[in-house]
């Protein structure tokens, strides 16, 4: 089983470690080295924040784009903070479920493709909704490169990101798209407590699903509300709504 996760836009404030070494799917170095390079560039333009897509308040998160190769790095898991990341509360599993959690734990970034949660990175700056100069939207960018490194990858793929961040992989039918409908509405907050409780709720179980079907019945066990549905196509993912 692969748990698919976006980033956070709360991350912690800065690294304790080494600099930027050896990060997981290696054939990435590359296009992670090209995205480093035009994400600096854009974070001196004068119009850097409309480019990133930030606040005025944000102007201070530019910095951290400009020293990405020699800033101290933090492993992933404990970078991305936020409601999903609070609730999943990767720092508390126990061994067994951490292990569970490094192996089948994907994290998607605008800036590094895909980590693992024990790939050390430093704070940065980058949504992947972002058309990044020259490169263009960075969904767009990474999909032929992240899909080559993740379609050999087996196992049912749960799928908890937000819309921007799946564009850049698309497993098809054997993926499962988690929803989070309350009062019969997608609510965004609570959806995002509820994604990071469930993939806690997956690991700790030691749970392993191979289907859909087995997914909706291991959800059901450990006491959601679910309602899976078949794609209309079977180049599309299976959804899987989880009723508040």
């Amino acid at each position: 089983m692969l748990i698919l996760l976006p980033p956070s836009e709360g991350k912690a404030p800065e690294g304790g470690g080494p600099p930027l070494g050896d990060l997981s799917f290696p054939a990435l170095d590359r296009p992670r080295k090209r995205v480093r390079t035009a994400l600096a560039k854009a974070s001196r333009r004068r119009d850097a924040l409309e480019v990133l897509g930030l606040s005025p308040g944000l102007a201070g998160e530019l910095a951290k784009n400009l020293v990405l190769q020699t800033a101290a790095t933090l492993p992933a898991a404990e970078l991305y903070t936020g409601v999903l990341y609070d609730n999943l509360g990767l720092g508390t599993l126990d061994g067994e479920a951490r292990r569970r959690a490094e192996e089948s734990v994907l994290v998607f970034s605008g800036l590094w493709g895909v980590l693992r949660i024990t790939d050390r990175v430093p704070p940065y700056r980058l949504s992947m909704g972002v058309s990044l100069p020259p490169l263009g939207g960075l969904a767009a960018f990474w999909r032929p490169l992240v899909t080559k490194q993740l379609d050999p990858l087996p196992g049912l793929v749960v799928d908890l990101r937000s819309a921007t961040y799946a564009g850049a992989w698309q497993p098809g039918d054997r993926s499962v798209a988690v929803r989070v409908f309350k009062d019969g509405k997608v609510v965004s907050h609570m959806a995002k407590a509820t994604r990071g409780q469930v993939a806690r709720a997956l690991l700790e179980s030691g749970a392993d699903p191979a289907s859909p079907a087995e997914l909706a019945k291991t959800l059901d066990a450990l006491g959601y509300v679910v309602d899976p549905s078949a794609p209309a196509r079977p180049t599309r993912p299976w959804t899987l709504d989880i009723r508040l």
